[in-house]
């Protein structure tokens, strides 16, 4: 017989397996959210044809995602601490399952913009409350070991997301193409939805923070002043309603500090505690998330337009090159955050260094003549590297820094990508210059992690409103 105090095997399995359910239900949100950043790049070409879209709506349907994500992460994160973490995880992933069947039906590029943005919102509102729902749902060793799973969850949607977008559109089942990219999300939503209010624990703040409408509206204004322009002012020419947007947003984001300063010096619970900034390793480690995500969407983002106008490759194809990515981050993510408790900083440093030399790879390998697999060894370090600096850097540093980075990295890359073709190069030196900018990305990302304190903590979950 069994003891009352012994639970059996049977048992201690299922206790186990209901532990760990949360993390289950609230990482399928998360997965989604990243992968729909990045699953869109292979359909680029198709919906660009079917659409009849421009290159500066193509870069939008990516970088308003990021920016419309970006401009909410912080407030989802405080409407959770007020109304419920679980509750607004729940409203979220609504808001992002709607989007998504509207992205699917949509009949143009601009509705598919306006949509997209909405996706974003709604992702910015769950995925705060994930990190929210790990802190208190798990502690210690559970805790470092969720937000490991967390971290690499994120890193495989990224870097598999090319693989699954073309295998979707090559099934084109009942003939829908590209637009089962994003239909695909609906059931998922709806079975994320179904099983949160069941197994995801309910939690608020102890004392939650009033909305700071105005620090979010500064800082949504700041970043539109600058996506605008870099998004749309090239293909018009550069007119001066261009330079004035982009000279006016260091004067909105300077508002912005001034307000967070008196926000905080008068209790009014300010969108970010201004105090974090003095903290050498928040500064240098959103510093590092932000150079990295530049060139991590807008890297992805190019090879796919590069492997499928470039080299005529199906979305199918171009998917499985992204494979090879793939793999080389699956090699080094799972023991990324072991080494990062063993080596510190010098992982991310390694691993910024070992993708740097994949760029390096790449720009040779993209030469006429050449066939596909000589880019494979440049991809393959290229993953490798950032499977390295992923985990590390998610687990310690603000969320709403990678998705600025990834908006603000789809718009630079893409004038100097779009600019190059523009003034009669190919794809490929189009492509090179690309890999060029991202490799002295890298670098930078490299060497800003030696300023870094060299301890390292076990990872902790930022506070919500520090998102």
């Amino acid at each position: 017989m069994t003891s009352l105090s012994t639970p059996s095997r049977a048992e201690s399995t299922g206790q186990r397996a209901a532990t760990w359910a949360p993390l289950a239900v609230i990482l399928c949100g998360t997965f989604v959210y990243v992968l729909d950043f990045f699953v869109v790049n292979v359909a680029l070409p198709s919906i660009q044809r079917g659409l009849a879209a421009s290159p500066a709506a193509i870069e939008w349907i990516v970088a308003g995602y990021g920016l419309s994500s970006a401009a909410f992460l912080i407030v989802g994160g405080r409407l959770g601490d007020q109304y419920g973490r679980r509750k607004m995880f729940c409203a979220g992933i609504a808001v992002f399952t709607v989007a998504s069947a509207l992205c699917g039906a949509a009949p143009d590029a601009g509705f598919l913009i306006a949509a997209r943005l909405a996706q974003g919102i709604g992702g910015a509102v769950m995925a705060p409350n994930v990190l929210s729902i790990l802190g208190t749902t798990y502690s210690g060793p559970a805790r470092v070991k969720a937000i490991s799973v967390y971290g690499m969850v994120m890193g495989l949607a990224a870097v598999g997301g090319q693989l699954i977008g073309g295998l979707l559109i090559s099934a084109n089942v009942a003939g829908l193409g590209w637009r089962l990219i994003f239909l695909v999300n609906v059931p998922v939503g709806i079975a994320a939805l179904a099983l949160a209010r069941r197994l995801v624990p309910e939690s608020r703040a102890t004392s939650p923070g009033r909305l700071d409408l105005r620090g979010a509206a500064l800082l949504t204004a700041a970043l539109v002043a600058i996506l605008l322009p870099l998004l749309d002012g090239r293909q018009q020419g550069w007119p001066a309603w261009s330079w004035a947007c982009l000279a006016a947003g260091p004067v909105i984001l300077g508002l912005f500090a001034v307000h967070l300063r008196q926000a905080a010096r008068h209790a009014g619970h300010p969108l970010l505690d201004p105090a974090i900034f003095a903290v050498r390793a928040f500064r240098a480690g959103m510093a590092c998330q932000l150079l990295f995500y530049c060139q991590t969407a807008a890297g992805y983002l190019l090879l796919a337009l590069y492997l499928q106008e470039g080299r005529g490759l199906s979305p199918m194809k171009a998917g499985g090159v992204f494979a090879v990515l793939a793999v080389g981050f699956i090699a080094t993510s799972f023991r990324a955050p072991a080494l990062t408790m063993r080596f510190g900083r010098r992982v991310v440093a390694t691993g910024a260094l070992l993708a740097a030399f994949g760029n390096v790879l790449l720009i040779l390998a993209v030469i006429p003549g050449a066939p596909v697999v000589a880019l494979f060894p440049g991809l393959f370090l290229l993953g490798a590297g950032q499977g390295l600096c992923l985990t590390p850097l998610t687990t310690t540093v603000l969320s709403t820094a990678q998705q600025v980075g990834n908006a603000v990295g789809v718009a630079i890359s893409g004038v100097i990508f779009y600019g190059s073709l523009a003034d009669g190069h190919g794809y490929a030196t189009a492509y090179r210059w690309s890999m060029a900018e991202m490799g002295v990305l890298l670098i930078g990302v490299a060497a800003l992690t030696f300023t870094i304190p060299r301890v390292v903590r076990p990872a902790r979950t930022i506070p919500s409103q520090e998102r």
